[in-house]
């Protein structure tokens, strides 16, 4: 039923934009999704489960988006601009993002433990969202990683395979810094431009 549980998932994500996470009703994220309560919890088990299948979205979406726009640009500092812009921006427009990118849950968000949860679902898409949930050092890795296979991908220099690393890990953690304390003018993109050609041959 991956139709409802992304209704689901989506009235459940809207509602937590209109009001803290302790206040979201499961019976209002049904009706707003238009399935019965007994299919939101055939989905997603409980409120925890519902909250764990929202943040696995979230931070599959982001990732998601880290990979489109690397494949965006051909040139490796486009690349690295790029996507340095486009995390920042993710984070400052999602709430929960920000918190997986941060590990700053504020009260109004869903605080799921980032451990796996014992899961007795039938529904493979809650099984791996009742695994565990990606840590903020988990999500730099994920990032840094693809951001060094974009890099190194077909038709691309040959590169020292750990400096490359230290840069594309330099660039990430530079962007995230951008979610604690927003940089001035040229944004998250103008802070990588800067230090990318002494680190990035």
């Amino acid at each position: 039923m991956p139709a409802a549980r992304e209704s689901l998932l989506d009235a459940a994500y809207t509602a937590l934009a209109r009001r803290p996470w302790s206040a979201v009703r499961m019976v209002d994220v049904a009706a707003a999704a238009g399935v019965s309560r007994q299919t939101l919890y055939n989905e997603f088990g409980s409120k925890d489960g519902l909250a764990r299948a929202l943040v696995r979205r979230e931070a599959d979406g982001y990732l998601a988006g880290v990979e489109r726009t690397l494949a965006a640009y051909p040139d490796p500092e486009d690349r690295l601009t790029a996507t340095a812009e486009w995390m920042a921006s993710a984070a400052r427009e999602n709430a929960l993002v920000r918190a997986l990118l941060t590990g700053s849950w504020s009260e109004r968000l869903p605080a799921p433990v980032l451990s796996a949860v014992p899961s007795s679902s039938a529904v493979p898409a809650q099984r791996r969202a009742d695994g565990p949930l990606p840590s903020p050092g988990d999500l730099v890795r994920l990032v840094r990683d693809r951001a060094v296979a974009a890099l190194s991908g077909p038709g691309a220099v040959p590169a020292d395979t750990a400096e490359l690393t230290r840069s594309c890990e330099l660039a990430v953690r530079l962007a995230l810094s951008c979610v604690a304390a927003p940089p001035g003018e040229g944004g998250a993109a103008e802070l990588v431009r800067a230090f990318l050609p002494r680190q990035l041959v």
